[in-house]
């Protein structure tokens, strides 16, 4: 059997040393930010079985325990998924609940948030009391495409890793297009943007979900002040850090428009022209 994270290590091998290192003195709250949502979720697991395998070179991968982290199933870790929904206030009440009680293996009890993003703010705000108060024996894990969509004091108190994008050869030469036009409407108002997304059947769920992921990777690196594509540039250049922030919360709410099923075009459009306002503020 492979493992879940072993695709994921492989291609985030910085960010392995960096949780091997860690594992010596794990932080309370770990937030992996960056990379896709599988490799997120991936090394995820991976800390989690790095914590609790007992083995001379842990995780081992396949142990009785990592077998048991693999398949969700192992006692100390508590895994919720906010790509499955939103993450609500009486899920974090849950997981608060048990923090007094002692985890049942001699690691640490691990708490996962999947795409943390999907907390609303009570939750988010009961989550904070936990990373404020830590008990023994518990650590968190955040996994969100970048830290400017999660609240502010939830990052605070995070140790934060960021895993590297996908390399510029591997992209996508139909997604390049899109954003480029993307650029030229948020710079100007003009362009193809709007034309290509008011023309019937050329926008479909799965391709206005990777047009907004390349809009998220490129504000991550305009927040970083490490631009590396265009719309980066451009972001960096026009946009403060609360700007930032604020164009992450529009296609954070872009993309969970698309799981809900909203009109893909008219989502595209909408995220495109309140980013087309910040710049223009």
């Amino acid at each position: 059997m492979t493992a879940p994270w072993t695709a994921s290590v492989s291609r985030q091998p910085r960010i392995r040393v960096f949780l091997d290192r860690l594992a010596q003195a794990p932080p309370k709250s770990l937030l992996l930010e960056g990379g896709t949502e599988a490799e997120r979720l991936g090394l995820g697991l991976y800390w989690a079985a790095r914590l609790s395998c007992h083995e001379a070179e842990p995780p081992c991968g396949v142990c009785r325990i990592c077998r048991q982290v693999a398949d969700d199933a192992f006692r100390d870790l508590v895994l919720v998924n906010g790509s499955e929904g939103a993450i609500a206030i009486d899920t974090v009440r849950e997981i608060r609940a048990m923090l007094g009680d002692p985890p049942a293996g001699r690691g640490p009890r691990v708490i996962i948030l999947a795409e943390a993003q999907a907390l609303g703010d009570a939750a988010a705000n009961a989550l904070l009391k936990s990373l404020e108060e830590p008990r023994l024996g518990n650590v968190f894990v955040l996994l969100a495409p970048s830290r400017e969509v999660l609240l502010p004091t939830l990052v605070s108190r995070s140790f934060v890793l960021t895993l590297g994008w996908p390399r510029a050869g591997e992209e996508d030469p139909e997604i390049q297009d899109w954003i480029a036009a993307l650029v030229e409407f948020i710079q100007s108002g003009r362009g193809l943007w709007l034309e290509w997304t008011g023309r019937k059947g050329n926008v479909d769920v799965r391709l206005a979900g990777r047009v907004l992921r390349d809009v998220q990777r490129a504000l991550v690196q305009a927040g970083y002040g490490a631009p590396l594509t265009d719309l980066a540039r451009l972001l960096a250049g026009r946009l403060d850090v609360v700007a930032v922030r604020q164009a992450g919360v529009i296609v954070e709410n872009a993309i969970e428009s698309l799981d809900v099923g909203a009109n893909p075009a008219v989502v595209l459009e909408w995220a495109a022209i309140r980013i087309w306002g910040l710049l223009h503020k």
